[in-house]
């Protein structure tokens, strides 16, 4: 299969570059310069110049392929609405231009949107339309495709996709407790986070990919349902070699700034349907594993 990818050179989308090239597929990466086309061409893909704001350059590379993963997204958190936005019409874009065909669009979304009480969130999940979270729009966005006949699976990853190259919410994390000289949790650290290994994420999509039925399938890349935020920080404070600290909720939105929301998501998932429809078996260490391994506390 010919495999249209975005977000093809980040830290998820080249761990899928891979495992498509690795299981015979081909690829075409959309790369927005020309170090990430030819980082594209080094790994054995083929790249195509645009990126997710160019909508035609985004219509053109669907058209010239079998299936779609879209792992790509702009992370910038200062205008996080606005680039929730830009998701959401790149998804429709490229939605609009597989319509009336068989070919597979999947698009990534977050376990962290689903906030369910006293028990783990499952595939079946859906966030209501009036979530205050901006995030929700690129499932809002594949729902409507699908009721326009396109064949469409919602990859949710976890709020830790960990690894080597990491540079997401642990690093954040790490960093934070780097520059204050303590590693912080919320009162108890009770709120947890599930969590994958990059590849063990890639191998999903790439599943997702081969096995998706027709209409709209929902999968959930949980690895580790639910890791107690204090564990983490423990960890942090031992690969620092600074202490892990309780503190109030007041003290800790303080100490977290911009990241408080972030750090107190209580959103521990399940994957058990995902696993038994698609075959997938998490094989990579868990994520306290890998930061004892000390790669991330590496400045």
């Amino acid at each position: 299969m010919r495999v249209f990818v975005t977000g093809a050179t980040g830290f998820v989308g080249s761990a899928v570059v891979q495992e498509l090239i690795n299981a015979g597929h081909q690829v075409l990466g959309l790369a927005r310069s020309e170090e990430n086309a030819k980082s594209l061409i080094a790994a054995g893909a083929k790249a195509h110049r645009g990126d997710l704001e160019d909508l035609d350059s985004l219509r053109s590379g669907v058209a010239a392929s079998d299936g779609v993963i879209h792992t790509g997204f702009v992370h910038d958190f200062s205008r996080f609405k606005e680039c929730c936005e830009i998701d959401r019409l790149a998804i429709n874009a490229m939605g609009e231009a597989l319509a009336g065909s068989d070919r597979p669009l999947i698009i990534t979304s977050g376990i962290g949107i689903l906030r369910i009480p006293d028990r783990l969130a499952t595939e079946e999940d859906i966030p209501a339309a009036s979530s205050p979270n901006p995030r929700i729009a690129s499932e809002l966005a594949a729902n409507a495709l699908a009721e326009k006949g396109v064949r469409v699976a919602i990859l949710r990853l976890p709020p830790t996709v960990h690894g080597a190259g990491d540079h997401g919410f642990v690093p954040i994390l790490i960093g934070i407790a780097r520059e204050k000289g303590i590693s912080v949790y919320k009162e108890e650290g009770a709120n947890s986070w599930p969590a994958v290994h990059r590849k063990d994420a890639a191998k999903l999509y790439r599943l997702a990919l081969e096995k998706a039925p027709a209409g709209i399938v929902r999968y959930h890349a949980v690895a580790e349902e639910g890791i107690a935020f204090r564990e983490i920080a423990e960890e942090i404070g031992k690969g620092l070699n600074v202490p892990a600290v309780s503190k109030s909720v007041e003290e800790a939105n303080e100490h977290f700034s911009w990241f408080a929301h972030f750090a107190g998501m209580d959103c521990a998932a399940s994957s058990q349907q995902t696993k038994a429809i698609l075959g997938w078996s998490p094989e990579q260490p868990g994520l306290i594993e890998d930061l004892d391994k000390g790669g991330y506390f590496k400045i």
